[in-house]
């Protein structure tokens, strides 16, 4: 049995004892009130005391409730922590595993120029290779500091007024070189031609992430449709790929930190399982939310982004935003000086 299977297991033992406790309680009350009803009329006043009787007996439900809520808060809370342990513990192994592989690697092409004479072809060959792999490792320990600075809202500050669609416009291309996609991998539609208050860098986050997510689950060439359209009060990004699908109860799950599918028709993909949660915060920074949708195996995934227009939808939250930038700037211009 599983250790949250315990955890489930007390708590119903525990339900059932306060409700046993309850009717117990309530039987008592029942019974002796009965009783008292028989011959009231044979005892004395002083030894009736049904209105003390009633008052422990709603005193001492009220009590049980209490303590039944409280327990349900804190098996509630106590789920939440082992799930986000057990989560914790998948994100260590894989790290383990990320952090191993490259460094095998390095080490064993280290390894062989020092063992071996080797010709200059081969020594360029082993030194792109323990480049290649150095700058995994310093991807995924850079993955590892963002951690705290996603947490502490700091991943974002730059905010600026953009026409959303033509900044996004300018960011694919620097993606698609990024990943070595084909140019024609991803097609875009619609104009997108509303403003919105964004930080140019954490959105390039989000969409290299999103393609990041695409690359790791395609068994096919990628092909990426992104469409752009805005709305009265939100600007709307349709990101729709090819891929393997995500499951219905994965697509619950994929936005929370460490979370990774685990899926025998998916691809074996190693990760820290951070990408798509970093996307949720700083899409929430914004203003904004992020949703997704498959059809199912092999059918492919959307996910849809949505951003506030400035200044039509949450002005004040947006107004908070280019508050924080100027601030900052203000900070910055201060340490110059």
């Amino acid at each position: 049995m599983k250790r949250h299977h315990y955890h489930v297991l007390i708590f119903v033992l525990a339900q059932v004892a306060w409700l046993s406790l309850l009717g117990i309680w309530i039987y008592w009350y029942v019974s002796n009130y009965i009783i008292f009803s028989s011959v009231d009329d044979k005892l004395s006043a002083q030894i009736v005391t049904e209105g003390r009787n009633v008052f422990v007996l709603v005193s001492g439900m009220v009590l049980l409730i209490v303590v039944s809520v409280a327990m349900s808060l804190q098996f509630h809370r106590l789920n939440i922590q082992f799930n986000l342990t057990h989560l914790y513990d998948n994100f260590i192994a894989n790290v383990t595993h990320e952090l191993k592989s490259p460094l095998a690697s390095i080490q064993l092409a280290l390894e062989t120029m020092h063992l071996h004479n080797l010709p200059e072809s081969k020594q360029e060959q082993f030194i792109t290779m323990m480049l290649k792999d150095t700058g995994r490792l310093n991807k995924l320990i850079n993955a590892i500091l963002e951690i705290p600075a996603l947490e502490q809202k700091k991943i974002a500050h730059n905010y600026q007024v953009y026409s959303i669609g033509p900044l996004i416009r300018e960011l694919v291309p620097d993606s698609m070189e990024q990943f070595n996609l084909p140019e024609n991998s991803i097609q875009i539609r619609g104009k997108g031609d509303c403003q919105c208050v964004a930080d140019r860098d954490a959105l390039k986050i989000v969409l290299d992430n999103l393609i990041d997510n695409t690359i790791k689950y395609s068994i096919d060439p990628v092909q990426i449709s992104l469409t752009l359209n805005c709305g009265s009060q939100y600007f709307v990004l349709d990101y729709t790929d090819h891929g393997v699908g995500i499951s219905t109860q994965d697509q619950k799950k994929i936005f929370e930190k460490f979370y990774r599918i685990h899926d025998r028709h998916s691809p074996n993909v190693k990760g820290t399982g951070l990408g798509l949660y970093w996307i949720h915060e700083i899409i929430r920074y914004h203003g904004g939310k992020i949703s997704v949708t498959s059809k199912g195996r092999d059918k492919g995934t959307t996910f849809r982004i949505e951003l506030p227009i400035y200044p039509a939808s949450k002005n004040r939250y947006i107004k908070k935003l280019l508050k924080i930038t100027q601030k900052r700037r203000r900070q910055e211009e201060a340490v110059d000086e």
